[in-house]
């Protein structure tokens, strides 16, 4: 590190930051790639969301800090010949840091827009349609089964009537669930 012990204390600190500011952010970008990076490894001692307990975004994370050092360290570099005044350029590299962060949190936001809840749930079932798969006994006597579609997906689930016996391929509607488990048809 000879060659920064001869420039100016502030671009001196500005090189200082920049660089394991760079390492880590490299690292963290290949496990990332790598999907190992599932948490900072960092716990706060405090609650940082920003938005609540639904948020994904940890204001305070080890991620947001090296984020906000990269932008803080490498305008600073960036602006070190051009920008004279020390105090504004501080200011600047300060600004750009914090819009580090908040682009990150920007593009975090985003990408949770992707994410889709395709976990299925027997309440969707109700008033769907769905054709019988296995004949249903009369009157709650047995149970038979249905092949009913809930968000692209075909699910095979058991079901009664309260009616006539429904023989195989009929399409019926979902009326009711009982025990959490069995759906009520009846024909349509």
């Amino acid at each position: 590190m000879e060659i920064l012990e001869n420039l100016d204390p502030l671009l001196r600190i500005f090189w200082y930051v920049a660089i394991p500011a760079s390492i880590i952010f490299f690292i963290q970008t290949i496990m990332t790639f790598l999907g190992s990076d599932a948490t900072d490894g960092l716990e706060a001692d405090f609650d940082g969301d920003l938005v609540g307990d639904e948020a994904p975004f940890q204001l305070f994370s080890l991620r947001n800090l090296i984020n906000f050092l990269l932008g803080f360290s490498w305008t600073g570099i960036s602006f070190y010949a051009t920008i004279s005044n020390k105090s504004i350029l501080i200011i600047l590299s300060l600004a750009v840091g914090v819009l580090f962060v908040l682009l990150f949190f920007i593009i975090i936001r985003q990408v949770q827009k992707l994410a889709e809840d395709n976990s299925f749930k027997i309440t969707n079932t109700l008033n769907k349609s769905a054709e019988v798969y296995l004949t249903i006994p009369e009157n709650k006597k047995g149970k038979g089964k249905i092949l009913v579609s809930v968000k692209g997906a075909f699910h095979e689930l058991e079901a009664m009537t309260e009616n006539d016996r429904i023989p195989s391929g009929s399409v019926v509607k979902i009326v009711r669930i009982e025990n959490n488990n069995i759906l009520i048809v009846e024909t349509i």
